[in-house]
């Protein structure tokens, strides 16, 4: 009697894969370090988050944004708490505004309000991107208004640059502190035609991902005038990521830094091209249509259970890593995927992207009922 060989781990799936549809790829630590090597040339450590590598890289950031400060942080989720808490402290308010997707809301298991005892509101539609429209009627004077570009859960969208003007300038209006989710700001960046400083010039603080479109191992960077960085150094020691030596983040971040930022308009033109090939599949839609950053959201005709068994299989048999596993959308027989495109999506022409996404809806059709369990 034959028996069944187990089901591979997605881990072993993706170890052995060659090809990656999206973002970086597979970032061994060999590969990150190979690339530090590369770009970095005589720089030092650090003590506890202070000289060599930190320093020069937060002094790149604060160049970059045109802010006069900024401070390494081990997380995003514990930059942006702490903005929202510094800001809180200075203008003696507690209220939070921003969009329901945002990260602080649906990701961070309500760490502002069981942590620092602030009190979020949500504002606007989650399907749509947050407009001035939405944030007028709103009476009491908020704490902050946090502002994410682009809204990534629902696809990259951003708002009209007049609005983000009308946006931040009614906050200040109020008293109220404007902060920049900026994890993915440099992606934004080709859309409007505006520098980095220029966008972030809008905003009293500025939080920027450094292992997401800069290819990082982990870590952030908040940014501002030099009181509520300084201030932010405190808390940061506070939440426990005062760490002895901060440099490997640092220099991983700083290579990508490096080496990213001129790479961006070139993945922001492949997203467009790469989503126009997929519209043309049938019953294959794209939001954004088209995208405005590197990124887009990509809705299926297909099952999620059939999607992600159709992924396993393209990975095992044809050694190429799509996607783990799919979403679910509001409409049935609809799932949906994210599409961020890095170094290892320009590999990629838009007619093998189309090649590969129907080829997996081509397996997901001929999975049976048993096999998608």
């Amino acid at each position: 009697m034959a028996t069944s060989r187990p089901t591979p781990s997605i881990d072993t799936l993706l170890q052995a894969c060659t090809r990656f549809l999206v973002g970086h790829g597979r970032r061994t630590p060999q590969s990150v370090w190979a690339e530090v090597g590369e770009i970095l040339d005589g720089a030092s450590g650090d003590f506890y988050g202070t000289g060599g590598m930190v320093d020069e890289l937060e002094s790149e950031i604060c160049a970059l944004l045109g802010k006069p400060a900024a401070v390494l942080m081990p997380t995003g989720t514990m930059a942006q708490q702490i903005a929202m808490r510094v800001h809180a402290e200075h203008n003696g308010r507690k209220v939070l505004l921003w969009h329901p997707t945002c990260h602080l809301q649906l990701h961070e298991d309500q760490a502002v309000s069981r942590l620092h005892g602030l009190s979020p509101r949500p504002v606007g539609d989650k399907h749509r991107v947050l407009t001035v429209d939405d944030l007028e009627p709103v009476a009491e004077y908020a704490a902050v208004l946090l502002i994410e570009l682009p809204q990534r859960e629902i696809g990259g969208l951003l708002p009209d640059w007049d609005d983000l003007l009308a946006q931040t300038e009614l906050a200040r209006s109020h008293g109220t502190a404007v902060h920049l989710d900026g994890a993915r700001l440099l992606e934004c960046l080709p859309h409007y035609g505006k520098t980095a400083a220029e966008v972030a010039g809008l905003f009293d603080s500025v939080y920027i991902s450094l292992y997401k479109g800069l290819g990082g191992f982990a870590g952030a960077v908040l940014a501002g005038d030099e009181q509520f960085v300084a201030e932010a150094r405190e808390w940061r020691h506070r939440h426990g990521g005062n760490m002895f030596a901060m440099w490997p983040v640092a220099a991983s971040g700083l290579a990508g830094l490096r080496r990213r930022v001129p790479l961006i308009p070139r993945y922001v033109d492949h997203a467009g091209d790469i989503c126009a090939a997929l519209a043309a599949i049938d019953g294959v839609s794209v939001v954004p249509d088209p995208p405005v950053t590197n990124m887009a959201h990509v809705h299926l005709p297909t099952d999620g259970r059939a999607f992600e068994a159709a992924t396993r299989s393209l990975a095992e048999e044809e050694k190429i890593w799509t996607w783990s596993g799919a979403g679910t959308t509001n409409l049935p027989g609809q799932v949906v995927v994210e599409l961020t495109v890095g170094d290892a999506t320009l590999e990629w022409s838009p007619q093998e992207v189309r090649d590969v996404v129907a080829e997996l809806l081509a397996r997901a059709g001929s999975v049976s009922p048993e096999q998608a369990e």
